[in-house]
């Protein structure tokens, strides 16, 4: 596990670019926290270092936003699911392809719904306006090899750790 605290929208989103940095494809990303906790900032981040050119923004209303980069980044929102059902209706299995990403806004809200391996992003509003305390996770096998690497990235692009 890794516990960090971001102090602007920045950081943030070098956090995404660390998370990137070691995506081979075929992986899940899911993020949790309050609103405006900085969920689509790191996924900007994420997309950025992918070299996805097209802008990023929160697809709350359309589910899915699909980009082209270094790997395809599929980009969930689930904050408008009501029932864990409609998920199903996402099919996220089929999105997890050997090119591409998938990141879910809100995933906790689905988790039970989810394949049980993907890498976990808690952000937390903190102290300042713009600080964000950060806590990722393993959950299930392919990422738990790579944590103390990430914690690596993430001290070498200056977010503290």
């Amino acid at each position: 596990m890794i516990e960090l605290t971001t102090s602007n929208a920045g950081e943030t989103a070098a956090l995404g670019a660390a998370i990137a940095a070691l995506a081979t494809g075929g992986e899940m990303v899911v993020l949790s926290g309050e609103m405006g906790a900085g969920k689509t900032a790191l996924t900007k981040g994420l997309a950025a270092a992918l070299g996805v050119a097209d802008p990023v923004t929160s697809p709350t209303f359309t589910l899915v936003h699909e980009y082209s980069g270094r790997l395809r980044l599929f980009h969930l929102d689930v904050y408008r699911i009501d029932q864990l059902d409609e998920v199903a209706d996402l099919a996220i299995p089929e999105l997890l392809d050997d090119d591409a990403l998938v990141v879910i806004e809100w995933g906790d809200s689905i988790a039970p719904a989810l394949p049980q391996d993907y890498l976990e992003v808690r952000l937390s509003l903190g102290v300042g306006d713009d600080d964000r305390s950060v806590v990722i996770d393993s959950v299930g096998p392919m990422w738990r090899g790579r944590l103390q690497r990430l914690s690596s990235l993430i001290r070498e692009g200056g977010t503290a750790c």
